[in-house]
């Protein structure tokens, strides 16, 4: 699907031509956390393309950009980085020009939930309350989980709702349940799935997209990396989106904005 949206922007199907808009600024995010009263933290490492007010995101493994990767990405193109040999930068850089035209809002199917302010792990549950609520909760019995967030798993269990965790860097959720690293060998086990946009960026999105088209299976998205790239899947497999972009929820304490597409309003 990836592709299919890069070709669009290609033919204009979204704004100007990719080839006329420079990126002005690319920067890395690296932040590690562990919230009061968990036993495990985490790093997260997200790398941005600015153009004008709009900045595109992926997240990536701590570590894995080359050093020259943020260099090479400034005063490039987004056409030219659209064929870049790394996925990250494709994906900042479709995210970015999508946000620079196709900005989230009304006009274009959002509804902004606000966050106030707070500590980090009370707006990560906030957070995962307004995702878990993209889902229809009433209907679903087991949710699959692709990229595990512990406050998403927590929101699971207050309503009662199953899940099976899945993450690539496996390990146990912070109730000592098993993650496991083989998302797709689960996917006939549960009737709904809530994953990551970070499926974007390591290749993972499309089986789950397929999945959800063969089967009719709810399949909720929460986007920081491709936050303006996934709304675009809506109707095409995605049934929600819960859309972040640059700055995320926890970086600073002040209020931030999720845009919700699709699912129940609230």
């Amino acid at each position: 699907m990836l592709d299919q949206i890069t070709g669009r922007v290609r033919t204009g199907a979204y704004g100007p031509d990719p080839a006329s808009l420079p990126i002005a600024l690319a920067f890395s995010t690296v932040q590690a956390v562990r919230h009061g009263g968990r036993a495990r933290g985490y790093r997260n490492e997200v790398l941005s393309l600015r153009i004008g007010s709009a900045v595109g995101s992926c997240a990536v493994e701590p570590g894995e950009l080359p050093a020259d990767t943020i260099t090479d990405c400034v005063g490039a193109t987004v056409g030219e980085l659209l064929d870049h040999p790394l996925a990250a930068v494709r994906v900042a850089a479709l995210d970015a020009y999508l946000g620079h035209c196709r900005p989230h809002g009304p006009v274009h199917g959002a509804r902004r939930f606000g966050l106030p302010a707070g500590s980090s792990l009370a707006k990560s549950r906030l957070r995962a309350s307004a995702v878990v609520g993209l889902l229809p909760l009433a209907a679903v019995r087991r949710v699959l989980v692709v990229g595990v967030v512990n406050s998403l798993l927590e929101q699971l269990r207050s309503h009662g709702v199953a899940y099976l965790a899945c993450d690539l860097k496996g390990g146990t959720t912070e109730w000592d349940e098993p993650v496991h690293t083989d998302a797709l060998a689960h996917l006939d086990d549960c009737d709904a799935i809530l994953a990551s946009g970070m499926t974007l960026g390591n290749g993972s999105l499309d089986p789950l997209l397929a999945h959800a088209r063969a089967t009719g299976k709810p399949l909720v998205l929460f986007a920081q990396t491709g936050s303006a790239v996934l709304p675009r899947l809506l109707g095409h497999g995605v049934t929600a989106v819960s859309a972040e972009p640059y700055p995320f929820f926890w970086l600073d304490g002040g209020p931030s904005v999720l845009h919700l597409y699709g699912g129940a309003a609230r």
